[in-house]
């Protein structure tokens, strides 16, 4: 049994109970979250649950388990006081599952438990499989493990299953033990990122702080030489009401408050809550794009988080300091513990060091035809998402590229060992799956 792993006394404390299988994707989920500090707990056994829930209760504000099963047994077992919740089993681990053991052992005829039969015929007929006999144990959650298992190894043991699909993390490491081949469905990492977002607004810090102050202060880059350029007093006037009128148009947005300081820096006063919303979780300031395009103006921003306005001024005094150092067109926020968040995304995505990526990987990609400026967004995108599955679509999107040309980059990085195909799905017209490309030589960058 592997203990639960001490974190930071920092950000919201939420406590990840899940099998050695999912935790992984629950990390790699997490990192979503810049408000969550989490807190692992890793079991090889569903037996192991409540002494891990006992290990991190008095550590952690709200608990998420990897799914119903470790959620059934810990609060049969446990009066909770905080929150708690589950990643449910959707349609989308069953669509992955369904991919896997087609590949590894072939289908023609599947045990099933933990998935209802409406769904698995709705999984087969969006894949447009082929017809496959499944035997179903659709109650597997409220029954003993050994009864699950039990199931599975008489229709194995008898030829009437050929594979088994199994929602509980102890059957299949029973069914493997005794050489019944099976297949984990897991949740996906966006099943997760659902499940994250229900235990974020549950937890009281996450609301109290959704009604913390954030003080922003927005410097104008180049302005003074905007205002060299105007060759009359009235023309300048109106470019000051202009801009005021837009930076106003945005904190609106915020519901918040504006103020200017001077001709070229403001102040406004906004809540936690709407201003994460309307970053998209502090990634970008949409307001950079719109005044660039209008004024081809840039913006140095300095947002501060703070217990009080006082202390959430000063900060944003200070993250407004760091944008300047850092040349201008560029964000930053200071958190309430004095922690950096950022760059923020202006009016164009920065770019990446890529000496920051081994040579040989650097070197393999730029032969494959990945030029630097393609693999400096598709870094740029993976590091901020963490994701690393991309459609050929998504990665055109991605690289500002067509489609076609994202086919010849995939099939390039393929040939070079770059990416693997992780699987595909079926769209509901006529042609080929759509491939899920794993960008696996950035892996590393979601660690």
């Amino acid at each position: 049994m592997k203990t639960a792993q001490r974190t930071l006394d920092k950000g919201i404390p939420i406590g990840l109970i899940g099998s050695e299988a999912v935790i992984p994707i629950m990390q790699t989920a997490v990192k979503r979250f810049p408000s969550f500090v989490p807190v692992i707990a890793t079991y090889s056994n569903e037996a192991e649950v409540p002494k891990l829930v006992e290990q991190c209760l008095n550590r952690v504000e709200v608990i998420l388990f990897s799914g119903p099963l470790p959620f059934k047994i810990a609060i049969e077992e446990q009066r909770f006081a905080i929150p708690v919740h589950f990643v449910p089993l959707t349609r989308g681990g069953l669509y992955r599952a369904f991919y896997h053991i087609n590949k590894q052992f072939g289908l023609t005829s599947l045990s099933v438990d933990s998935v209802t039969e409406k769904d698995m015929a709705k999984t087969k007929v969006e894949l447009n499989e082929q017809p496959v006999e499944v035997m179903y144990f659709e109650e597997a959650i409220g029954t003993e493990l050994e009864g699950v298992i039990a199931f599975h190894r008489y229709h194995y043991n008898q030829g009437l299953a050929a594979a088994a699909l199994t929602g509980i993390h102890g059957v299949a490491e029973a069914l493997t033990e005794a050489g019944i081949p099976n297949h984990l469905i897991a949740p996906t990492e966006q099943d997760v990122v659902v499940a994250l977002e229900r235990a974020l607004l549950s937890t009281e810090t996450r609301r109290s702080k959704e009604a913390q102050i954030v003080v922003g202060m927005i410097h104008l880059d180049g302005f003074a030489r905007l205002v060299e350029s105007k060759m009359l007093d009235h023309e300048v006037q109106r470019l000051k009401l202009d801009i005021h009128r837009t930076l106003l148009g945005y904190v609106e947005s915020l519901e918040g408050y504006l103020t200017p300081f001077s001709g070229d820096e403001y102040l406004f006063v906004t809540t936690r809550g709407i201003f994460e919303q309307q970053t998209g979780g502090y990634k970008t300031l949409p307001l950079a794009k719109e005044l660039e395009q209008q004024f081809g103006l840039t913006l140095s921003v300095g947002i501060g988080f703070g217990k009080t306005a006082n202390e959430a001024g000063i900060h944003a005094r200070m993250a407004l300091r760091h944008a300047k150092d850092a040349g201008g067109n560029i964000g930053f926020i200071i958190r309430e513990d004095r922690s950096v968040i950022g760059p923020l995304e202006m009016t164009q995505p920065h770019e990446v060091d890529l000496s920051l990526i081994d040579a040989d990987i650097l070197a393999e990609a730029t032969a494959a035809g990945c030029t630097t400026v393609y693999l400096s967004r598709l870094v740029a995108h993976i590091t901020r998402s963490g994701q690393i599955d991309f459609y050929a679509q998504e990665l055109a999107d991605t690289l500002s590229v067509t489609v076609r040309s994202a086919h010849r980059f995939l099939l390039a990085w393929s040939d070079a060992g770059l990416v693997d195909v992780v699987g595909d799905t079926k769209g509901r017209y006529k042609g080929r799956p759509r491939q899920i490309y794993r960008m696996s030589f950035l892996s590393r960058l979601v660690r």
